[in-house]
């Protein structure tokens, strides 16, 4: 809550009209341009109350035309008609003219660059200049540059730099290290040749002239033209974020251009606003692109130039505006988004901005309309100041300067005083029960009450009243420029420096009390009680006893920056009524108020806090059961607390009010907390118990904010007028009372509701209750309150329950208020889980209808709320709540609401509902029974066909048989049509009806028709298509219809077909017909039997196929007997196994020679847990079977059976004989015997093991495993054996022969004698082939000992097989052949062919050598191809006879 304190500005008589105001941009300092018509013009300087500065003066015999003040130092540029400029300097006064002869007619531009280094001055004649001024804000000599236009030249902006210019940029960049930027920064290093304007500022700007041409004036000051509109440029604006140039012209067509790199720019759009152009229009730019103008006109013109929106803001006469008033003028003030316009009347209307999101994430701007301030004549022109609460206005009259100010209020000892205008104040005795206003005669800036005494402080005196009654009455003022103030008794608590003062109430000075330099001088005073909190400047804090004639000390004074991190300053220091806690708030290092509560306990010198952040204090709430710190920190999180009182006599109790986190509460007003969702915490502060949550409420929506606790009551500061009469207004001047409206109302805690005029004995019981309620003491908040015999006590207590949530505490009221009803609900209510549901239903009995409400929703029993919302009246809600969260009884509620409308007889309302409950079936008839009319237009419109069919059987009842059948023809009721048919005597209709359709009902009763008029075939047929065939064979056997009978049977049950056979049997003919209805009904045996005994063989195959195992044994095996009469052996075996009877069926098989497949084995297989056949039958009978599968060549099916049998011999045996290798080499694996292992082996040597190395490594694999080593050792000398005869590779054969003798060696226990033998002929087969592979090895390096030991191995007897002959020949020959002795080569060759006479000599030496003899020879050899594998030694050599000398 502000108001604006208007200064009116101290000029000079000599002054004129004004006619230019102009704000310095940082400093609190105005210019004001006035016009005199006699004197000429002068240009004055005024400080933020509208003190003139004398200095600062300057008269000329003309007119001023421009003011504009330097961007950083207190230095304003002034134009004159005349052309003259001057630099005037606040505060001294120095200005200093502009050279002469730059300009000679009326100063039209004066534009600063951005850093304040460049002024560009421009004149009427068109004449541009550039003046250059130094860090000292002197001019630096003659213009930098001057251009002539020749054209009037109209206003001026300077481009931002291109951020890769930005000095900031550049600076962050040198810092950081940065050797580029670190030179640009070097001036030494800059380009002093050529003039330039310097890069650093980005000091390119655009100007314009009357005839609309704009130029581009770059930063080595050339000229260029840019662009050109229609008319004169009265306003331009650059986005530096889109490179944008916008224009607008004095007819208001706003032009945007796009500005490239190359300095070109680009027409983007171009359109005509709304309004009267001209001179008169003020134009308003914004930061984000909003461009505002008022023309003189009822309304304001807004045009957001990025989203192309326009909109007009109007003025609202409930306001206090006028019909017909003008807004002549705007300005924009960015920090507090106001915008402020001028009117006609001399008032200024106050927009504040509202940025708005919806659900989607888009944002809306709303503009709220304020109370507006009111000058003296018309307004011309308005600004905002460098401080966000400074607004300059200048009228025709005068220049005011409006000051915004929180209005002050103070509440002490019943006493309350809140301002209602700056010179006027409301005050409240809530002991009496009166409101008085008065009005002073000098602004209120400060004021403080008690019951005895009034103080205002105007911010240079301290005026001090006394009531009296209805009236005021001075007592005294004195000078006093303290900005803290304080009443207690009789004393005033003023600050100066480093001291408090206590005066009388005029003013003497009754004693000091003195703070040193360090701790700073004191600027918050605060009394609670007789206690006086003092907290200083340097954030030291300190407790004064004021209950003797001097004030004394308490505690030491506490440097309070020791205790908390990052405090930057005090906001607010309170003491609590026994002066023992101090409550702190503070505002951060970052000028950030702080989220948390701190509290000084004086006595233990401990400082804890509440971090409203977080929702919880320093440690934890001292509160008992979690779920309530829980819920303490759901609903406090995420705030910050703005204001802080301790209640004036209860020295436990403790107020706040907190806003959330994201309010922006830098600014001292109030009015951002006003419009937040304040919410107001109390707490009780203890030493024992630290912080307990006492109460947590939202501030009511029609109050503005909290002035003080005072048990039982909350006192708050409400709108004006909203709690008494109007305000009187009175002439200014001596203090003057009148009727006043009531600014401060009372709210009642929450525990004293029902209880505020209760006596002290009450009040301190319920308070002591409260506490150790707070605290979980139960039985001393009992002792507190058993004294209490009030109803409105305990009605009271209970309500606390439901804020506590105690349902123990809240028995025990609800027993004391003799509230039966409640009591029962609240029984009932302990079957839910939720404690949240239980204290909802305890509210709701207590009609605490909001809190059960918000109760029901924490806990998520949706359903619960629902039915809380019917029972409340709350149709909409309850329909919204199942819609969304309890859908499942949403036809339950859509049910529920339609029976309230039809009760309260909205039924057109009522059939919606009806119809969404999907109930109208049933309740939309009955409910319009009494209007047949409505009723019949209702089903004809919903088209339904239960609907139909109900207003059908209603107009037969009424005997309306044609149009009955019309309503059953639409319903598509079959039934109902030849029902009426029928009864009409139209059978022949219903008849066709029936057939049409076939519905089953209707065939029916057609067929109960025809029977009672004895049309029998009629009756059958229709029986026959309603399915009731027991009716049909009924009449059939009535009727001897044995043909149709049979027919039906096998259509009917069960049931009907026995019926049937026993009549067939009974009759004694058709017995065919008896055994297959007999087989169909189910009854196989009765069915066999007639068979057999009817001799039916062919109906006697056909019941077989559907004997199974669980037929009856005995009739099993007379079936197969039949079938193997009948040579039929394949079904016989079939039935046989059913039978069980395993060895009669495999018998069967082997004297018919049954192939025995996969199939029927496995039916021949006894199950291992059978009880039919011991374990050792069941393996026999498996022999059996693999038996049989043996002699049939099925070995796989044999492999299987004697595997299941546990015979895994002749399964191996079987499965050899299959020559499945893979499922051999399988199965031995998964045997594991040696027998198996070695059968295995001895399979795969027959297989080709020389060319697949896996079959190789499995022959090892299995003779290892089945340890007959001495076979294994017979497979090493094939493979020696192989290697020598297929490759000679004698080196791999001598390896094998050494694998057979480790084998023989280890197989030598098992056979001496024989493993002897073996391993003498093998070792010395062994060393045979090594002597030869020796002599292979060593020919190289000693020819003659390699053919000595060759020759040696010849010599053997017993040589061959372990080495072959001709290989040793063949080494001898090579050797021969290689030296060049073809002669005893020769010899060699002929003494091998006398030894083996049918050799082929291409196998044991080389072609080369053979030919190489030939050659030596003269001998020519013809060998006779043979096979290689099949020749071996006896392939034949023969020589030509025919032999060339």
């Amino acid at each position: 809550m502000a108001v604006y304190f208007d200064h009116r500005v101290e000029a000079p008589d000599s002054s004129g009209v004004a006619v230019l105001i102009s704000w310095h941009s940082s400093v609190c300092v105005l210019a004001v341009g006035s016009v005199n018509a006699s004197t000429g013009g002068c240009v004055d300087l005024y400080l933020q109350q509208g003190e003139h500065v004398e200095l600062c003066h300057v008269e000329r015999g003309f007119s001023p035309s421009l003011l504009q003040w330097h961007p950083t130092k207190p230095l304003l540029a002034v134009g004159w008609e005349t052309g003259e400029t001057m630099l005037l300097s606040h505060p001294s006064g120095e200005h200093t003219p502009l050279p002469n002869n730059t300009h000679t007619t009326c100063i039209t531009v004066l534009e600063w660059s951005r850093n304040g280094s460049r002024l560009i001055t421009g004149d009427q004649a068109g004449v541009m200049a550039v003046w250059r001024m130094d860090a000292r804000g002197k001019l630096q000599g003659s213009p930098l540059i001057k251009h002539d236009y020749s054209k009037p030249l109209t206003c001026c902006i300077f481009r931002p730099p291109p951020p890769t210019e930005d000095v900031a940029m550049l600076a962050r960049a040198a810092v950081s290290g940065d050797e580029s930027a670190l030179d640009m920064f070097n001036w030494k290093k800059s380009n002093k040749g050529a003039f330039a304007l310097g890069s650093q500022e980005g000091l390119a700007f655009c100007i314009s002239t009357a005839d609309g041409s704009v130029y581009s004036v770059d930063e080595q000051a050339r000229s260029v033209p840019l662009l050109s509109v229609e008319s004169a440029v009265q306003k331009m604006w650059y986005s530096k974020r889109r490179a944008v140039l916008a224009v607008v012209t004095d007819s208001l067509l706003l032009s945007q251009f796009s500005l490239g790199p190359d300095g070109v720019a680009q027409e983007i759009s171009k359109v005509k606003l709304s309004g009267r152009g001209g001179q008169h229009a003020d134009i308003v730019w914004t930061e984000n692109g909003l461009l505002i103008t008022a023309s003189g006109e009822q309304h304001i013109r807004l045009w957001d130039v990025e989203l192309d929106d326009h909109y007009a803001l109007t003025l609202d006469e409930s306001l206090g505006f006028e019909k017909g008033e003008l807004l002549n003028c705007v300005s924009f003030c960015v920090s507090k988004q106001v915008l402020a316009a001028g009117t006609s009347r001399g008032r200024v209307a106050l927009w504040h901005m509202v940025t708005v999101s919806d659900q989607k994430g888009d944002t809306k701007i709303h503009w709220k309309l304020q109370t507006p301030a009111e000058v003296e004549g018309n307004i011309s022109q308005l600004q905002w100041g460098s401080s966000s609460h400074l607004l300059a206005i200048c009228s025709s009259s005068c220049v005011v300067i409006l000051s915004e100010h929180v209005m002050c209020s103070h509440y002490s000892q019943q006493m309350a005083a809140v301002q209602l205008t700056p010179t006027q104040l409301s005050l409240a005795n809530f002991n009496t029960n009166t409101h008085i206003t008065f009005h002073t005669d000098t602004h209120i800036r400060a004021v403080q009450v008690t019951k005895d005494m009034v103080a205002v402080w105007n911010g240079k005196y301290i005026t001090v009243y006394e009531p009296s009654g209805l009236t005021l009455n001075s007592t005294g003022s004195f000078q006093c420029e303290s900005p803290a103030l304080a009443l207690h008794d009789e004393n005033i608590y003023t600050v100066e420096p480093n001291r408090v003062q206590i005066r009388t109430p005029q003013g003497t000075v009754k004693q000091l009390l003195v703070f040193s330099e360090a701790e700073g001088n004191p600027t918050l005073l605060s009394v609670c009680g007789s206690y006086l909190a003092v907290g200083t400047d340097m954030c030291h804090v300190r407790v004064f006893d004021l209950t003797r004639r001097e004030a004394k000390a308490m505690g030491v004074m506490k440097n309070l920056s020791e205790l908390i991190p990052d405090l930057g300053a005090l906001r607010s220091v309170k003491c609590n009524a026994s002066g023992s806690q101090l409550s702190i708030l503070i505002t951060q290092v970052n000028g950030r108020p702080d989220n948390k509560v701190y509290f000084y306990d004086i006595e233990l010198d401990t400082l804890s806090y509440f971090d409203f952040f977080t929702g919880r204090p320093e440690s934890s709430l001292a509160q008992s059961e979690d779920s309530q710190r829980t819920r303490c920190e759901g609903e406090l999180a995420a705030r910050c607390p703005v204001s802080q009182f301790w209640d004036e006599n209860e020295s436990r109790l403790f107020v706040c009010e907190t806003v959330p986190v994201n309010s922006d509460l830098h600014s001292s007003s109030q009015s951002q907390i006003e419009k937040e969702d304040v919410l107001v915490v109390t707490f009780f502060v203890t030493q024992e118990h630290g912080l307990l949550l006492q109460d947590s409420q939202p501030k009511p929506a029609t109050l503005l904010t909290l002035l003080a606790l005072d048990t039982p009551y909350y006192y708050y500061i409400c709108k004006l007028g909203e709690g008494g009469d109007q305000v009187v207004s009175t002439p200014s001047g001596t203090p003057q009372v009148s009727s006043s409206p009531q600014m401060v109302v009372r709210r009642a805690l929450r525990d004293f509701v029902g209880l505020e005029s209760c006596e002290k004995q009450t009040r301190d019981a319920m308070l002591n209750f409260s506490f150790y309620l707070t605290i979980g003491d139960m039985d001393e908040a009992f002792k507190a309150i058993k004294l209490i015999k009030s109803e409105a006590v305990w009605e009271n207590m209970a309500w606390m329950c439901v804020k506590s949530r105690r349902l123990d505490v809240a028995r025990v009221c609800l027993g004391n208020m003799g509230n039966a009803r409640a009591a029962r609900a609240l029984r009932d209510a302990e079957k839910e889980p939720e404690v949240e549901a239980q204290v909802a239903v305890l509210a709701t009995q207590l009609g605490m209808l909001e809190d059960a409400e918000r109760l029901y929703k924490s806990c998520g029993r949706f359903d619960l709320l629902n039915k809380f919302y019917q029972a409340a009246g709350q149709w909409q809600q309850a329909v919204e709540t199942a819609e969304t969260h309890d859908r499942i009884h949403l036809r339950t509620t859509y049910y529920s609401y339609a029976k309230h409308l039809e009760a309260m007889g909205d039924k057109n309302l009522a059939l919606v509902y009806f119809e969404k409950s999907d109930t109208h079936r049933f309740e939309v008839p009955r409910m319009l029974m009494e209007d047949n009319l409505s009723l019949e237009i209702y089903i004809n419109k919903m088209k339904d066909k239960d609907l139909y069919k109900w207003w059908g059987h209603y107009l037969e009842s009424q005997s309306d048989m044609e149009a009955a059948l019309h309503y059953y023809d639409l319903a598509q009721d079959y039934l109902s049509q030849v029902r009426v048919h029928c009864y009409l005597g139209n059978i022949q209709k219903a008849s066709e009806i029936a057939n049409e359709t076939g519905n089953r009902a209707a065939s029916y009763h057609v067929a109960r028709q025809y029977e009672g008029q004895d049309e029998i075939s009629q009756s059958v047929h229709f029986y026959t298509r309603a399915q009731a065939y027991n009716n049909a064979i009924r009449l059939c056997k009535e009727n001897n219809l044995d043909e149709q009978l049979m027919n039906l049977a096998l259509l009917s049950n069960p049931e009907d077909m026995m019926d049937t056979a026993m009549y067939y049997e009974e009759k004694g003919t058709h017995m065919d017909r008896a055994v297959m209805l007999y087989h169909k009904a189910g009854h196989v045996s009765k069915a066999l039997e007639l068979a057999f005994a009817t001799e039916q063989f062919g109906a006697l195959q056909l019941i077989a196929e559907d004997l199974n195992e669980n037929s009856d044994p005995a009739l099993l095996a007379r079936c197969s007997d039949f079938f193997i009469k009948h040579a039929q052996y394949q079904k016989a075996v079939e039935l046989l196994v059913a039978a069980k009877k395993y060895h009669e069926a495999l018998q069967l098989c082997l004297d018919q020679s049954l192939t025995i497949t996969e199939d029927l084995a496995e039916s021949l297989t006894v199950p291992k847990d059978s009880s039919h056949l011991s374990e050792a039958g069941r393996k026999e009978l498996l022999e059996k079977i693999a038996d049989c599968c043996m002699r049939q060549g099925n070995y796989h099916l044999a492999t299987k059976k004697y595997t299941q049998a546990g015979n895994k011999i002749k399964a191996m045996r079987a499965l050899l004989k299959s020559g499945d290798t893979e499922k051999i080499v399988f199965f031995t694996g998964v045997s594991r015997q040696k027998e198996i292992y070695v059968m295995a082996a001895n399979y795969l040597q027959s297989l080709d093991w020389r060319n697949d190395p896996e079959i190789m490594k499995n022959i090892i694999s299995f003779y290892t495993k089945g340890r007959a080593l001495d076979l294994l050792a017979g497979f090493y000398e094939a493979c020696a054996e192989v290697e020598i005869d297929d490759y000679q590779n004698y080196e791999k054969a001598y390896g094998a022969l050494t694998e057979a003798c480790k084998c023989l060696t280890k197989a030598k226990g098992r056979s001496e004698d024989e493993a002897d033998s073996k391993l003498l002929i093998l070792t010395h087969r062994l060393g045979l082939v090594k002597r030869f592979i020796q002599a292979r090895r060593m020919h190289e390096e000693d020819p003659v000992e390699a053919v000595r030991v060759c020759e040696s191995l010849l010599e053997e007897k017993d040589l061959d097989p372990a080495v072959r002959v001709g290989d040793a020949y063949g080494f001898l020959v090579e050797h021969y052949c290689h030296h060049g002795n073809f002669q005893q080569a020769w010899s060699k060759i002929e003494e091998l062919r006398s030894t083996r006479p049918n050799i082929n000599l291409s196998l044991y030496v080389s072609q080369t050598s053979l030919e190489a003899l030939q050659n030596a020879a003269g001998v020519r050899l013809v060998y006779r191809e043979t096979n290689t594998h099949a020749a071996k030694d006896d392939e034949e050599v023969e020589e030509d006879e025919n032999i060339n000398h």
